[in-house]
């Protein structure tokens, strides 16, 4: 029987680059991409947020008001030749009137003659239910005046409109839009802003309420315009100062600009009053 030729084994070389070919990985180069260095964080210390001002205290209070005739006289030199020359203001309103009573009397009387308010006023008053009862400035109330229809109103001598603010106004501080204790609690800028929402109340009439009201003592009326033509005269300025202008003027007022708006009030009758007794005087020779 032939012999039959076993294969031979593989040679050992063979069989070792056999397996280096089978276990050889490659790998792709690969770019290295080097990043910054990374900076260090900085942590800002953000300041505590600065205390709230306390409200300055009512003109009304003791002591407020000499306090700001000693500031305006050493803020101002040609203010305080007239207050040297001028009875000291009185903000005191007798009786007081809370803010709605106040309110609503503001609109009665706008764009009237002082004569022909006070007898619309009058009888305003003389409507409203509970007035015989009791005292009238209690009887003005929201609640009072909403009862109230426009025919009433109108057969008094108050004109549509002027029954529909009346009536807006009250709305409102029946909702609890507004309040006593939140007009009393309001700074200038936030009563400013929630009264003009009222229909019929306007800038002019809240600094007014502001000042002859709440007696609030840093109001600056600057769109009153006997206070522009006082400030004119003070300053002897050729034309009526703008807003801004007002602005830049009084700002050595603070924080009594509401007393000096008050004598520029008065500074503007003393000149009317002089120019009056010379063109009398004048006539007469």
């Amino acid at each position: 029987m032939p012999k039959t030729r076993s294969a031979a084994p593989p040679r050992p070389s063979a069989a070792r680059s056999t397996a280096n070919a089978t276990t050889r990985i490659s790998f792709r180069s690969r770019k290295i991409v080097k990043t910054p260095p990374t900076k260090p964080l900085i942590v800002t210390t953000v300041p505590p947020p600065a205390p709230i001002a306390p409200p300055l205290p009512a003109l009304t209070a003791p002591g407020e008001l000499a306090a700001a005739l000693r500031h305006l006289s050493s803020a101002d030199p040609l203010l305080s030749a007239v207050i040297a020359s001028t009875d000291a203001p009185s903000f005191t309103s007798s009786p007081s009137l809370p803010a709605f009573h106040s309110l609503a009397r503001s609109i009665l009387y706008q764009q009237l003659a002082t004569s022909a308010a006070a007898a619309i006023y009058t009888r305003f008053l003389a409507l409203l239910p509970s007035a015989s009862e009791g005292s009238p400035v209690s009887a003005v109330s929201p609640a009072a005046v909403l009862a109230l229809a426009a025919a009433d109103l109108r057969a008094i001598g108050i004109s549509g409109r002027k029954a529909a603010y009346l009536h807006d106004l009250a709305a409102r501080f029946a909702a609890g839009d507004l309040s006593e204790s939140s007009v009393a609690a309001m700074d200038e800028e936030a009563l400013l802003a929630q009264l003009t929402k009222v229909k019929g109340i306007g800038e002019w009439t809240v600094h007014m309420f502001m000042i002859f009201s709440l007696h609030r003592p840093d109001v600056l009326p600057s769109g009153d315009l006997g206070v522009r033509k006082g400030v004119q005269e003070l300053y002897k300025l050729k034309a009526l100062p703008k807003p801004e202008e007002m602005a830049a003027l009084c700002d050595r007022w603070r924080p009594y600009r509401s007393v000096g708006a008050w004598y520029m009030w008065r500074l503007l009758e003393s000149k009317s009053a002089t120019t009056k007794k010379a063109k009398k005087g004048n006539a007469s020779s």
